[in-house]
């Protein structure tokens, strides 16, 4: 599939429901970009690039998602395959399959930057929004830019997070969803 022009710009957004942990019990870690994130906003021990299911602290919030639940990658992965017309990230990883449970979305993302790059694009640049009421994204915020940044396979200047706020508002604001907008920019390579 090749798509005319020389620029390409796709869209992507996501949304997960947050759950707090069982005082007894495993649940998913809060995951932003490839970066663990703990209740303080700080990195959690799984860091960068560990991706996957981990456990957390009692009252911590996770994400309910078949796979690891990172919300900026399954955003960036559908801005990549939007901005060529490709299948979406539901099309090609269905939550129904079982084969994506705790699955690390950094192969999501794999899979759409080998689609870009086999029809003939190169990332010029990414412009991400994630808009979580609590832990504040700042403290990790230039670690989550590198993990995405060498996902992708290009500078980290290329590469711009912001956190937000839902100012309280919905369940977002309330600390019981969180979500992410990613804008690519695709150059003919």
């Amino acid at each position: 599939m090749t798509a005319a022009g020389t620029f390409r710009v796709g869209h992507g957004w996501d949304l997960h429901r947050l759950e707090e942990r069982p005082p007894a019990g495993r649940g998913r870690a809060l995951v932003i970009g490839g970066v663990h994130l703990t209740g303080d906003g700080g990195a959690g021990s799984g860091g960068a690039g560990s991706g996957g299911v981990g456990d957390r602290g009692a009252g911590e919030r996770g994400p309910v998602a078949r796979s690891d639940g990172d919300v900026l990658l399954h955003a960036l992965t559908d801005a990549l395959l939007g901005a060529l017309g490709m299948p979406d990230i539901g099309q090609l990883f269905p939550d129904t399959d079982e084969a994506n449970e705790g699955r690390d979305s950094a192969e999501f993302v794999a899979e759409a930057v080998r689609r870009v790059r086999g029809a003939g694009w190169r990332v010029e640049n990414v412009d991400a929004t994630v808009i979580l009421q609590r832990p504040k994204l700042g403290p990790v915020k230039e670690r989550v830019r590198g993990r995405v940044a060498g996902l992708l396979g290009v500078e980290q200047w290329r590469v711009n997070v912001k956190g937000k706020t839902h100012e309280s508002v919905d369940a977002t604001g309330e600390g019981r969803a969180v979500q992410a907008h990613v804008v690519v920019l695709l150059a003919r390579a």
